[in-house]
């Protein structure tokens, strides 16, 4: 019995060796990406049986509805290389096309989910990108809350960032309200829109006022995020039902007292901030209207505007009465923001021109780009630091 004992210690430690050495030794030596002192970037991977590998970026001009690409060079080794032109400083994000099959980089951890597709992340130091990379400053906290929603009898989760200092102050913050887009969830701002590290860095660097941020699901329909609920692991896809039906406009007091009944928190239109990206930039223009003096401070990031002409709800009656009335309650900041070749800036022209008929004052920026969250990064970096001031 003791002899066998010995003999199954040993297998046992020979099984755990064995299997630190896979995890330690299973991949190759690889370097992908390689960030070059002049900001070029170098990608490869080995895949030394494929016909065509090509790689897809969002810093590549995309073609029509597709996303842009570019081809890789086989090398003797197997492995497949490309390297780009010099790029600004920016967060990327990027995937790899095999035989026309996407995949990841196995190279590379680092990786996001945006919607049901996943890709990989290389970050440029030196500019624009420093504010997405966690710096040695103080820190906030980022926690994951339940609350009830009477509007729409269930339980929802959102997602919070606190401040570095909240849990030993007593002080009462500000509150900004920060919207996905379709097909997103409370996780798709702190993942990939780098809320956290945005915020700390803003805050730190005295560019912003430190505040409370809550980025709830904007999807009606769902308790939360795939798989951080009671339906599992399933499939996220784009369009879910109750889509900007005007339920989420109608609800959205719900998450405002849940939010200032449970954290410290300045209550007041001058203390309540609200911005969003496409589907969220629709919500938070309907939202900020709909609900009378709540916020001073609204943010649309390339914004959808009008519903499907199919959807009835009293959200969206007396549209242009109720900006009317917005205007004369009057407020801090309306501030809009789109890429040049996003697909929404005709509707978007076309919301300002309304907005220009009716004199509501309004601030505008337009960037490079389309529909992509390099530039609602950017959106967060030049939105936040107006706030509460």
């Amino acid at each position: 019995m003791k002899k066998f004992f010995v003999l199954l210690l040993f297998f046992s430690s020979y099984s755990v060796d064995l299997f630190s050495q896979q995890a330690l030794w299973g991949g190759n030596n690889i370097v992908s990406p390689e960030i070059h002192d002049d900001n070029r970037v170098t990608f490869r991977l080995h895949a030394p049986n494929a016909d065509e590998v090509q790689l897809s970026g969002d810093w590549i001009p995309s073609e029509g509805w597709m996303p842009g690409t570019e081809n890789l060079e086989l090398k003797d080794d197997g492995v497949w290389e490309f390297t780009t032109g010099v790029l600004p400083s920016d967060l990327y994000t990027y995937f790899f096309l095999v035989d026309g099959v996407r995949v990841l980089d196995p190279a590379n951890v680092h990786v996001v989910r945006d919607v049901s597709n996943l890709f990989n992340m290389v970050l440029i130091e030196g500019g624009q990108g420093d504010y997405y990379k966690v710096r040695d400053v103080p820190h906030g906290t980022v926690s994951r809350h339940w609350y009830y929603s009477p509007g729409l009898e269930k339980n929802r989760r959102l997602t919070i960032y606190t401040p570095q200092g909240y849990e030993e102050s007593s002080q009462h913050y500000p509150v900004f309200y920060l919207l996905h887009g379709m097909g997103g969830d409370e996780e798709a701002w702190i993942s990939l829109g780098r809320t956290a590290q945005i915020l700390d860095n803003l805050i730190a660097a005295g560019e912003a006022e430190p505040m409370i941020v809550v980025m709830p699901n904007g999807n009606v329909h769902q308790q939360a995020a795939p798989g951080q609920s009671a339906v599992g692991f399933y499939q996220p896809t784009m369009r879910l039902p109750q889509t900007m039906d005007g339920e989420m406009e109608q609800t959205f007091p719900d998450i405002i007292r849940f939010t200032e009944s449970t954290f410290r928190v300045k209550t007041g239109k001058e203390s309540r901030a609200i911005a969003g990206l496409s589907m969220g930039g629709f919500h938070s223009l309907h939202i900020s209207r709909y609900h009378e003096n709540m916020f001073d401070y609204v943010g649309l990031f390339s914004p959808a505007i009008m519903p499907n002409e199919n959807v009835t709800s009293p959200v969206y009656d007396d549209f242009e009465q109720s900006l009317n009335q917005q205007n004369e309650n009057g407020y801090e900041l309306y501030w809009i923001a789109i890429g040049e070749d996003d697909f929404l800036m005709d509707a978007v022209e076309e919301y300002r021109d309304r907005l220009d008929r009716i004199q509501m004052p309004y601030e505008y920026m337009e960037t490079e780009g389309g529909h992509t969250w390099k530039n609602w990064q950017q959106y967060m970096t030049e939105f936040v630091p107006r706030l509460f001031k």
